[in-house]
């Protein structure tokens, strides 16, 4: 299956998603994207992979590490000839719009560990002048990461015929404590940007009342 196969089945399931869940959610509360299945207790909500990876300070983040935050994510490889630069500023203008808010974090998982690795991510970060407390890169197993990708409803995959060897859609995801996905925009598309911020800060505002 082509890579734009992949992105058109993607971008149905979550449309769908998208127009199905909003009929059972407030207005004041994010839907939940993804496939939802009926359960005795009510409702099983779609999740995102398991995953253990590292990032650019050597540390390692995992699911248990990450449900202390709610968190955007995007799929990437440092020399990414195509459509990353334009991913990268978007999620630039979300990590500076996000910068005080301490509940936020962004990740970015390479899908090309061979070549990114700790230091060349330590270097990709520096130069972007990030917030790497806030920010972080990380690095882990090839196949094991094209394979979370699809759980974030990112197309992702290994192509030498492709600039840079991989194919991939530029997807920004927003994922909730629980690993949910709640929102997304398109990286290639700037104008989608300030509404998936509006959804971050009403996400981070609904568990700020909570507590």
């Amino acid at each position: 299956m082509y890579l734009g196969h992949y992105i058109l089945l993607a971008t149905i399931c979550l449309a769908l998603s998208c127009s199905l869940q909003s009929c059972q959610q407030t207005n004041d509360e994010l839907p939940y994207l993804g496939q939802t299945i009926p359960t005795e207790d009510g409702v099983k909500h779609h999740t995102v992979g398991q995953f253990k990876h590292v990032n650019q300070d050597s540390q390692w983040v995992d699911n248990q590490k990450m449900s202390q935050y709610i968190y955007v994510a995007d799929f990437f490889f440092t020399s990414c000839p195509s459509i990353c630069p334009k991913v990268t500023r978007e999620m630039l203008k979300i990590h500076d719009a996000l910068q005080l808010d301490t509940m936020v974090k962004l990740v970015s998982f390479t899908i090309d560990p061979k070549r990114d690795d700790i230091h060349r991510l330590k270097l990709y970060a520096d130069n972007l002048g990030v917030n790497q407390k806030k920010w972080w890169f990380l690095t882990g197993d090839k196949d094991a990461t094209l394979e979370l990708a699809n759980s974030f409803f990112v197309a992702a995959l290994e192509d030498p015929d492709a600039p840079g060897g991989f194919d991939h859609s530029g997807k920004i995801v927003l994922v909730d404590r629980e690993g949910h996905v709640r929102s997304f925009s398109e990286g290639t598309d700037p104008t989608t940007t300030p509404g998936l911020i509006k959804d971050i800060q009403k996400l981070s505002a609904s568990y700020q009342s909570k507590n």
